[in-house]
């Protein structure tokens, strides 16, 4: 009886073992533990590190270094020999030792790719797994394979390894890259409260104070469901809510329960739902009406929010027009309000609290740097609709709204490419995001259309707004033999006569000094038409289902509008443009309006001559939204976004093109 006593945990643990063995072996797999020595057979290992005693998470240990051992075990790490062997003796005695007193000697084990392969030790690793253990300490030697620029993983766990030797951190793992990297950002900012947090390590108080109970909690929550690691989980949380000093319990699971829906979405890759045609094109049920939501009120309440002041940024200005424009076209049917200079940090969830707390309806954001803050509060304000003005960011709780300005970009650059005398034009870019490269890219197709020879030059500011670093892109520009600049320019009320638009210059001998002369068309935005319509179609609940843009059901909806529906345009100059480059633009333009042609239309090849877009094919709304290579007749640098510190900026430049003569 005493023997069987002993057996009781061994005999529960085996009969785990067997259903994953059994599970395993119906899926096409084997049921016996990995063993590293398959693992890295035809690996090149470039180098072996003694990493000392470390604390290794237990649910990071997934196998055994030689195949013997591997066959002791399920793949769960649960014993499949038999009862009645000295096996079950030691396993048992390892059992009682660990209730009794705890399991504390070291194991020895292989780290590759940051999983945990056993040397010595793999009873105990069994025994604490069973119980359900957090980690055992264990003396790690680190194999590290030749980087595989082609593999995801490979790239992944190099980034892993600066962190690593940063933070001492083991327990995390991300499926996308740069997540090491941002989770450093915030990790470096962090900081412990002043009395709690003298002499003690953050790294180590994060993993086991925060990341430990953040990790028990999602996973209790339904996490362990979701196809997305819990490390990417937990930056979607951070950015978000930032990190916590400490987790309250019951706030954290209410948070979870808000947040799963998006991380849902995350898990199971779900496509955004681009919308290129306002709502009178929608067929039925593309969105949901919010006629339930305003009908008790005799007005819809709306209210903009933005990030720079009406004053002196001419992003904002162009929102406060479109505003001002359905506040006149809609009426006693609406109320508006806004509030301008609003930090473009997480403070912003402050602002648009007090938004939502004044019973607005709807609340649009005006800025991309908005869109964290926006969801915390769409999160905390159910009852509340927002939308940010953003090109790619889209979550079920917020949908976002963006012009197609990559269109009246092509016009411009057709006017551009017909001007120029010496076949050089220059860009002046700000940052290499999707919708500064799509549009530089069609600037330099339009250009192209209409003369064969011309070459576009890129130089990047680093920077939105404009300044000495923007003169003095365009000055290196004019002096490697551009005589038209494409400039990155802000609309400003007070000077929009001069500082904005397409324009020739006049320099002086040395090129040091060059002064806007005459304009000649510039790429705009018309706000009021978004907001026109969308509003509109709300009134008048022509919407027909909740279940879309008012739910948390909802897919991932994404409004981008161009042309055809005038929240984009272009104006040029009748006196300075060539009364045929006029014919030309205008039937062009038509031409895109009808659906008829689209700047992004094949054959086109990248600057390796590499075919893109294949002949008579047009570029699909997701490679515009996600470009990342320039076009052959682009000469210049494409920075890789991973060693850009590109902070995201509401004041999209409006492009404008100068002619130096």
């Amino acid at each position: 009886m005493k023997q069987l006593s002993l057996s009781d945990n061994f005999i529960a643990a085996r009969k785990l073992a067997l259903k994953e063995f059994s599970r395993n072996i119906s899926n096409g797999q084997t049921g016996y533990l990995p063993c590293l020595e398959g693992v890295i057979k035809n690996t090149e290992i470039v180098s072996e590190v003694d990493l000392g005693v470390v604390d290794i998470p237990l649910k990071k240990i997934i196998g055994t270094y030689t195949h013997l051992r591997s066959i002791s075990f399920a793949r769960n790490f649960m014993p499949l020999l038999e009862s009645g062997t000295e096996f079950e003796a030691k396993w048992s005695n390892l059992c009682a030792a660990h209730l009794s007193e705890g399991i504390r000697d070291p194991i020895k084990a292989y780290e590759y790719l940051n999983w945990f392969y056993v040397i010595e030790g793999n009873k105990r690793v069994s025994v604490l797994k069973y119980h359900d253990a957090y980690s055992i300490p264990g003396h790690v030697i680190r194999l590290i394979p030749k980087k595989q620029d082609n593999d995801l993983n490979s790239k992944i766990y190099y980034e892993f390894l600066e962190f690593y030797d940063k933070t001492g951190i083991n327990s995390i793992w991300f499926s996308k890259e740069n997540s090491f990297n941002k989770l450093l950002e915030y990790l470096e900012n962090f900081q412990l409260p002043e009395i709690e947090g003298q002499g003690v390590d953050k790294y180590r108080y994060f993993a086991n104070g925060i990341y430990y109970w953040f990790r028990k909690i999602y996973l209790e929550s339904g996490g362990n469901k979701l196809n997305i690691t819990t490390g990417d989980a937990f930056l979607e949380y951070i950015k978000i809510f930032g990190i916590p000093i400490d987790i309250d319990e019951i706030q954290l699971r209410s948070t979870i329960k808000k947040l799963y829906s998006e991380l849902e979405a995350l898990s199971e890759r779900q496509t955004i739902d681009i919308q290129t045609k306002p709502p009178e094109d929608f067929k039925p049920n593309v969105i949901s009406a919010i006629t339930t939501l305003v009908t008790p009120k005799k007005k819809l309440k709306v209210a903009f929010a933005y990030g720079r002041t009406i004053q002196t940024s001419g992003w904002t200005y162009a929102h406060e027009l479109g505003r001002l424009h359905v506040e006149k076209v809609l009426g006693d049917q609406i109320t508006t309000s806004y509030i301008e200079n609003v930090p473009e940090t997480e403070e912003a969830y402050q602002y648009f609290k007090q938004l939502a707390e004044e019973e607005n309806d709807i609340v649009f954001t005006t800025s991309p740097t908005f869109i964290n803050p926006t969801l915390k509060a769409a999160l905390e304000y159910p009852q509340v609709k927002f939308l940010n003005c953003s090109e790619t960011h889209t979550y079920k709780h917020v949908s976002t709204y963006f012009g197609r300005i990559y269109e009246p970009r092509f016009l411009a650059g057709i006017i551009a490419g017909a001007m120029t005398k010496t076949d050089m034009i220059g860009y002046v870019a700000s940052y290499p995001i999707p919708e500064v490269i799509s549009s530089i890219n069609a600037f330099a197709l339009g250009a192209k259309m209409v003369n064969p020879y011309v070459t576009v030059k890129v130089a990047w500011t680093h920077q939105w707004l404009g300044g000495d670093k923007s003169k003095n892109a365009s000055i290196e520009l004019i002096e490697w033999g551009a005589d038209i600049i494409s400039h990155q320019n802000t609309l400003v009320p007070q000077q929009a006569s001069k500082e904005f638009g397409v324009y020739s210059t006049v320099c002086d001998m040395d090129k040091k000094n060059c002064v806007p002369n005459k304009h000649l068309a510039l790429p705009i935005w018309h706000w009021g038409i978004f907001y026109e319509k969308m509003l509109k179609n709300i009134i008048n609940g022509s919407w027909n289902a909740i279940d879309r843009l008012f739910s948390t059901n909802s897919k991932l909806v994404n409004f981008w509008w161009g042309m055809d529906a005038g929240v984009v345009d272009i104006f040029y100059s009748k006196k300075f443009v060539p009364l045929q480059t006029q014919k030309l633009v205008e039937f062009i333009k038509k031409m895109i309006m009808n659906n008829a042609y689209d700047p992004f239309t094949g054959p086109v090849y990248d600057q390796a001559g590499v075919l893109r877009i294949n002949a008579e094919e047009r570029a699909s709304n997701e490679q515009i939204l996600s470009m990342d290579w320039f076009v052959d007749i682009v000469e210049g640098e494409l920075p890789k976004p991973e060693t850009e510190n590109i902070p995201e900026d509401p004041l999209i430049d409006m492009l404008g093109v100068e002619n130096k003569e």
